[in-house]
């Protein structure tokens, strides 16, 4: 580098290497996660757990043991150990039982993540609104500013179209008109 070029100054990143306002939505987004956590109710805390435990290796290789045990017995290889389940009916009802109760506990947890995941959609497509109206309005700004100034650009004719605001319901009708042909392609009404 030559002395009389002096090396552009970029200001030192922040301790963390995030943003501080990024820093709090995350720190505000994991409060919120943990209050939802806190106010789940004691059966939805229950099913959480359940279906927590029933979804790891721990779980697969306890039934694999207690099968593999089952059937050892049955079929008489554990000597001392009489056979109490000889046609194996009794296995297969306690798994089909088992079946019924582990699916309705990750139905119920599965129903509680499609609330918060609802939510937070919800959420999204609020904060979306806002920035595009924001956007619209600054775009309208920096219009009347390039205009103002006399720059070529601020009469580009697409950015009448561009400035005005979005109507999400306009939007709305619009996918659900061309969902429809498609529906009506398929055999629905």
């Amino acid at each position: 580098m030559t002395p009389d070029r002096a090396a552009p100054t970029v200001p030192p990143p922040e301790p963390s290497g995030l943003a501080s306002v990024l820093e709090r939505n995350i720190r505000a987004l994991e409060d919120r996660r943990r209050r939802e956590e806190q106010q789940a109710g004691r059966d939805e805390k229950l099913a959480a757990a359940i279906t927590r435990f029933t979804g790891s290796m721990a779980f697969v290789w306890l039934h694999l043991a207690l099968v593999a045990l089952w059937v050892a017995v049955n079929v008489g290889v554990v000597p001392g150990l009489p056979r109490f389940d000889p046609t194996f009916v009794i296995l297969a009802t306690v798994a089909s039982v088992e079946a019924i109760f582990l699916s309705t506990f990750v139905l119920i947890s599965q129903n509680r993540q499609a609330a918060i995941a609802e939510r937070r959609a919800e959420l999204d497509l609020q904060i979306s609104l806002l920035a595009e109206h924001e956007i619209t309005r600054t775009l309208s700004l920096v219009s009347a500013m390039a205009q103002k100034l006399g720059v070529e650009e601020g009469a580009d004719p697409e950015l009448h179209e561009l400035k005005q605001n979005v109507a999400p319901e306009a939007v709305l009708d619009e996918l659900e008109a061309e969902d429809k042909p498609s529906d009506r392609k398929r055999g629905r009404s």
